[in-house]
């Protein structure tokens, strides 16, 4: 009876956190489109891939460089992460509309003093984002970490609701 009851405790608590994770940014302040992708992951491999990087880590994204991947040349960070833009921000704004619960699924790309570029021609600056901290921007646009890209060259954030896309060297977003 004790190992019945402690299994099905594991697989109500199993299943609670996956109804969690999945309902991501679900949540207040409007921004409801940060669900996980419903096409399935689109990762693809980068070229020349650096080492390996988790989204939402402390990591300080103080390079930006262009990756190949299967949607063209992509913007990463110096690690090979990712990085996306919101359409539910404003380019050349001064804040990130991405808050509360879309945080947690859509981390905002730490921002730096001295950031370095390799083939990104888009203009690099910075926001305070939701969470005081630094925010980078390209182009006048907040960026962002998808959590579900877990490797470098990842892309499986690419088009989630069909506002959350990756960037072209200028910094405009490939749709």
């Amino acid at each position: 009876m004790k190992s019945s009851l402690k299994s099905w405790c594991a697989a109500t608590s199993a299943v609670a956190a996956l109804a969690l994770a999945l309902s991501g940014c679900a949540g207040d302040s409007g921004s409801t489109d940060t669900a996980s992708p419903s096409a399935g992951d689109q990762s693809s491999p980068v070229s020349s891939a650096p080492a390996q990087s988790s989204p939402g880590s402390a990591m300080q994204a103080t390079s930006l460089a262009l990756a190949d991947s299967s949607l063209g040349k992509i913007v990463v960070d110096g690690k090979g992460m990712t990085v996306y833009q919101f359409d539910k921000d404003t380019k050349g704004a001064d804040s990130s509309a991405c808050s509360g619960p879309c945080e947690d699924q859509w981390p905002a790309v730490p921002g730096g003093t001295d950031v370095t570029v390799d083939g990104v021609t888009g203009k690099t600056g910075t926001i305070t984002g939701v969470n005081g901290e630094s925010q980078l921007t390209l182009n006048g646009w907040p960026l962002y970490y998808f959590a579900g890209d877990k490797k470098a060259g990842d892309t499986a954030g690419q088009g989630v609701k069909d506002v959350w896309w990756v960037l072209d060297a200028a910094g405009t977003p490939i749709k």
